[in-house]
């Protein structure tokens, strides 16, 4: 495996990260693979070479956090692995259990410790950004859990890309703990980062992890192929439907079958190919996706490949900015 520096920190990740939304209970999705089941997956990643795993304290409302901070404490050495994880999300029906307010990060990240059996966190992000709190309450609670040896860096995940750059100002004022990465979503059907995001973290130095490189597997399959989750996820049915995406989908298929290799593989090394990505968040649910994922590094595709996947391509209206 051959690690990457994660943005303009000392830190060296895998250029493949392990999202651990996947594992967690069925109680939260459908398709989601119980503690059981999500081990081994966990386990190999390790053996692949794979030290970068994320996480959310909402996926599965704390239970894939639990999940991964066990295999990990069995699989692995604390120092030899990168933990990452999210606060945002609601974790209740109060007030105070959602936001990027003081007391709900300060609460959250005790919480995702003790879950994560964990004395540190290395990568904390705000999953989303927060219109009801001030954002110098926001990045001086970020602060303060850096500073109180809880968390190691901070990142940020979708947001705008004006939103971005005004956290890491106040930031860079007061002398606080910056943001060092982004985790947007980009894929062949979403493309819409390439506008302002990935140009402001590549001028910044910003690590970017995408979430979804595969478009929650609907690039990794023709568009008649059903599985459990494409037929159970609202949240990909809502994002993937724009009338271009069936073709774009098609283009994926024809260089994959012209370099006789599976789509994932290509659309994965699409990504790859990108200026600025640091490491795409990949799920496995199935024996074959990790392999899928790390043989898709060797891959390398031809400029006329990449203009091929790419010119079907119209702009999307934004997604996943609230």
């Amino acid at each position: 495996m051959q690690f990457v520096q994660f943005g303009k920190t000392g830190l060296k990740v895998s250029p493949i990260c392990l999202g651990a939304m996947t594992y967690g209970s069925k109680k939260w999705r459908d398709w989601v693979l119980e503690e059981e089941e999500s081990r081994p997956y966990i386990q190999k990643s390790l053996e692949l070479g794979i030290n970068f795993f994320d996480t959310a304290n909402v996926y599965s409302l704390g239970e894939s956090e639990r999940i991964l901070g066990k295999a990990l404490k069995d699989f692995a050495k604390r120092d030899e692995v990168v933990i990452a994880t999210k606060v945002f999300s609601a974790m209740g029906d109060g007030p105070n259990d959602r936001g990027l307010s003081r007391k709900h990060i300060l609460d959250s990240v005790d919480a995702s410790l003790s879950r994560l059996q964990t004395d540190y966190i290395d990568l904390y992000q705000i999953h989303r950004f927060d219109y009801e709190t001030p954002i110098e309450e926001t990045v001086d609670a970020l602060d303060a859990v850096v500073r109180a040896g809880k968390v190691r860096y901070l990142g940020a995940s979708s947001m705008y890309a004006w939103q971005f750059m005004k956290m890491l100002s106040v930031a860079k004022a007061n002398r606080l703990h910056a943001f060092v990465s982004m985790q947007p979503q980009y894929n062949l059907l979403y493309r819409e980062e390439e506008r302002e995001m990935l140009p402001l973290c590549r001028s910044e130095g910003i690590a970017v992890i995408p979430w979804s490189p595969l478009a929650r597997g609907w690039v990794t399959r023709p568009v008649a192929e059903q599985t459990v989750r494409k037929g159970t996820d609202p949240f990909a049915t809502q994002m993937y439907t724009h009338p271009t995406d069936p073709e774009v989908i098609g283009r994926v298929e024809e260089v994959a079958n012209s370099k006789g290799i599976p789509m994932s593989h290509v659309a994965l090394a699409w990504v790859l190919s990108k200026p600025g990505i640091t490491s795409p968040i990949i799920g496995a649910s199935k024996p074959h996706h990790l392999d899928d994922a790390i043989a898709a590094l060797s891959v390398k595709l031809t400029d006329e490949e990449i203009a091929r996947l790419e010119e079907p391509y119209v702009p999307h209206r934004v997604l996943d900015h609230q």
